[in-house]
């Protein structure tokens, strides 16, 4: 059975900083998130630490990337991050350039292994608890190569969240694209293409592989609840924050840009 569901645009804070609202373009114009220096308009948020906290530099900017990095961590310890644009969004194409780079830091659980995302749709850091891993979001999961198997990038995870695929409700908490494999430390291009609580599309160098729709709260999440709540009962999700996830393996981001649609 298909759930009925009213859509629901999150009102949600814009705190972007001065380099990142510097110049806004028009409608279907490409506009970085990144200005190339620092991470002046994103605010990071990792597990067991308060919004706007970054632990061991865990977010830096290096050699003119936004770089995830374990140097100051004994071991992970579920310490999950995700560092977060400032302003939300709903209808855009998002392209994010990226590569895994290095080693996994110790303790990290063996499914990260080269595994990292973009979460879009998603809550704001301040109202994420302290021990809390993941925000409700979409996930844009992006798997690298390990050298020997098939692993597609560009997936669908779900952390408090479900989407219509096919006309069905999908539950299950992912989803894989048919995307190539990518191994080695190669650059890979990532699009999401984001209507509003229409369709949703993912992109891997140029190339469609995965498409749902109808993004929207999971009622029995205990996370999502609390936003359930705050959105008067509805479940459907409309846009919201984007982040880069930092999950226990190296990553850089080369760039990240986004183009707001006129809809």
């Amino acid at each position: 059975m298909i759930r009925v569901l009213c859509v629901v645009v999150l009102a949600i804070p814009c705190l972007v900083g001065q380099a990142a609202r510097a110049q806004q373009p028009a409608a279907g114009e490409w506009r970085p998130l990144f200005n190339g220096q620092d991470l002046s308009g994103w605010t990071p948020k990792i597990r067991g630490h308060k919004a706007g906290e970054n632990f061991g530099n865990t977010f830096r900017v290096a050699d003119g990337m936004i770089q995830v990095r374990y140097d100051a961590y004994d071991r992970f310890d579920d310490r999950f991050g995700h560092l977060f644009f400032d302003e939300p969004f709903s209808h855009y194409r998002l392209r994010v350039v990226y590569r895994f780079v290095g080693e996994q830091c110790p303790g990290a659980p063996g499914w990260a292994l080269r595994n990292s995302g973009i979460m879009a749709h998603g809550q704001t850091p301040e109202s994420m608890t302290v021990d809390q891993d993941f925000p409700v979001s979409i996930e844009v999961q992006m798997l690298g190569g390990d050298g020997e198997h098939t692993r597609h990038t560009g997936n669908l995870c779900t952390p408090g969240t479900h989407v219509v695929m096919r006309d069905l409700l999908h539950t299950p908490h992912c989803k894989d694209s048919t995307s190539q494999t990518y191994h080695g430390d190669q650059w890979v291009t990532l699009e999401l293409e984001a209507h509003g609580n229409g369709l949703m599309r993912h992109s891997i160098n140029g190339e469609p592989v995965l498409e749902y729709e109808k993004s929207q709260y999971d009622p029995d999440d205990a996370n999502a609840k609390p936003l359930i709540e705050a959105a008067g009962g509805n479940l459907a999700i409309s846009g919201g924050t984007i982040s880069l996830q930092s999950e226990g393996h190296p990553v850089d981001f080369r760039s990240v840009e986004i183009m707001v649609l006129d809809e």
